[in-house]
């Protein structure tokens, strides 16, 4: 089993890590969080899957989350015949509202959303299977749209189109999103991720629907539409966490902008204190391959560096050959990275908002990294019922884990996302001097700590209530247990 990783990984479940066996085998490689994609599979499907997980983590006997990922609009060609249509540079292509099955050697396709043909006009660009075809619009009337192709390829059924200069009316949460959505608060997930995000007011829709049900699911905002970017600071305002989705983002955008527009994303998360997760083919090539290229494990450094609470895993252990080994590289990564990262990385970026906030428990988890940093301690523990003060000691990013207790289980589970919180479901205790002595025992048992060693504990009074967490003590790991004895 892998040692504990301050950056959390993500897997998506998918028909190679579908059985508890494999399941169980990444969590003990480091996996804390896993997805379920609602843009493949049914809900029957998607229920099997989170079945499996909720198995495997009884039998690792580790504590995990799972959210939903919402598949938004997704905007694709319609049917073509078997071996697909090629399309060469300067022929045309055409799009249009009626369905019909492609063949060649027109090159006349239909669309998922037939709606999208009012949208497009003269002079916006058609890309086809995440760019890999590329075309100009340079004809638009009611029934369809003909454009010239500047990149040739094969075209085959349901692959993506992208529109990235167009203004598009779709909704960003379809009715089938909603039937997700109902099914994830039934299921009690526990994150939601809503894709094809433009703007705030989308997001809030999303919001606001969960909110008036029980268990509300807090929603993470995918960025991945170059339309977020012009409302970027309201949309991480509104969310509970964000995701920098760059497969879209990567389409539609110059390839060039993609890292800076990551380290703008993560930045403003943390000045939000929002947990924020990086996505989209880390490691890409261990789909086919049981080892990564070297610019992929620098891509997955570079995202911790740059603040991430989380990395993601796609198609490497949804479909790839090799999804442990995938897990294990990711997480070995992580590792070494917070065994060279400086603790002076984050440090000068505190969260920003949290700061103006004034909010007491914000201000007590900004002075426990100064704390931790004097005394060299060796963990911070905290009770966290509902898993605030969590959030907050994690957005102050400190370079020791944070033993986080709750009687929540569902709460627990919440904060598997959070970085560098190792949540711990713990029966809660009658008082202060209680939680200490389970804590002693605890951290001795398992050779987390030796006698004397200093911890920083983060509590309130009374204890177990949410909101009232107010202080901060210094503990030296045994001196509760002697005191018993």
């Amino acid at each position: 089993m892998q040692p504990f990783t301050m950056t959390k990984i993500v897997a998506t479940v998918g028909p190679a890590c579908e059985e508890v066996d494999v399941l169980v085998r990444l969590i003990e490689e480091g996996a804390r969080v896993f997805r379920i994609n609602f843009s493949h599979g049914t809900l029957d499907s998607a229920k099997a899957h989170l079945d499996a997980v909720r198995e495997a983590s009884k039998q690792a006997a580790v504590e995990v989350a799972v959210f939903g990922d919402l598949a938004g609009p997704k905007i694709r060609i319609g049917e073509v015949v078997d071996g697909g249509v090629a399309v060469d540079v300067g022929d045309t292509l055409r799009l249009q509202r009626d369905d019909i099955t492609a063949e060649p050697p027109a090159a006349t396709f239909s669309t998922t959303w037939p709606s999208v043909i009012d949208d497009i006009q003269p002079g916006q660009r058609l890309l086809i299977d995440d760019g890999y075809v590329r075309a100009l619009v340079t004809e638009h009337n009611d029934d369809a749209i003909t454009a010239s192709v500047t990149i040739g390829g094969l075209i085959t059924r349901r692959k993506g189109i992208n529109l990235p200069d167009t203004e598009l009316n779709v909704p960003a949460v379809t009715d089938r999103d909603w039937q997700c959505a109902d099914w994830a608060i039934e299921h009690e997930l526990d994150y939601l991720a809503m894709s094809f995000v433009r703007r705030a007011a989308e997001l809030r829709e999303l919001i606001d629907y969960v909110k008036d049900r029980a268990p509300r699911i807090p929603v993470i905002a995918k960025i991945e539409k170059p339309q977020a970017l012009d409302d970027l600071e309201a949309i991480v305002d509104a969310a509970d966490a964000v995701m920098v989705a760059r497969g879209d983002l990567g389409v539609e955008m110059d390839l060039t902008q993609v890292p800076i527009i990551q380290k703008r994303i993560i930045r403003m998360a943390m000045d939000y204190g929002k947990p924020v997760i990086v996505a989209t083919q880390m490691l890409q090539s261990m789909i086919d391959r049981p080892t990564p290229t070297r610019a992929e494990v620098s891509d997955v450094a570079n995202a911790i560096v740059d603040g991430a609470d989380a990395v993601m895993l796609s198609g490497e252990t949804a479909v790839g050959k090799y999804p442990t080994a995938a897990v294990n590289i990711m997480a070995r990564t992580a590792l070494s990275m917070q065994e060279h990262v400086g603790e002076d990385t984050y440090a000068a970026h505190p969260p920003k908002r949290l700061q103006e906030s004034r909010y007491r428990t914000a201000a007590l988890a900004h002075g426990v990294a100064s704390v931790v940093r004097d005394l060299d301690a060796k963990l911070i523990v905290v009770w966290s019922q509902r898993g605030g003060a969590a959030r907050y000691l994690s957005q102050n990013r400190p370079r020791i884990p944070i033993v986080t207790c709750t009687s929540d289980r569902r709460a627990l589970r919440r904060m598997c996302v959070l970085f560098g919180v190792q949540p711990v479901l713990l029966d809660q205790p009658a008082d202060t001097q209680a939680f200490l002595y389970k804590i002693d025992e605890r951290l001795l048992a398992s050779g987390a700590c030796e006698p004397g060693d200093p911890i920083v504990v983060v509590s309130g009074t009374p204890l177990g209530v949410p909101g009232v967490t107010n202080t901060l003590r210094i503990h030296y790991v045994g001196d509760v247990c002697k005191l018993q004895k």
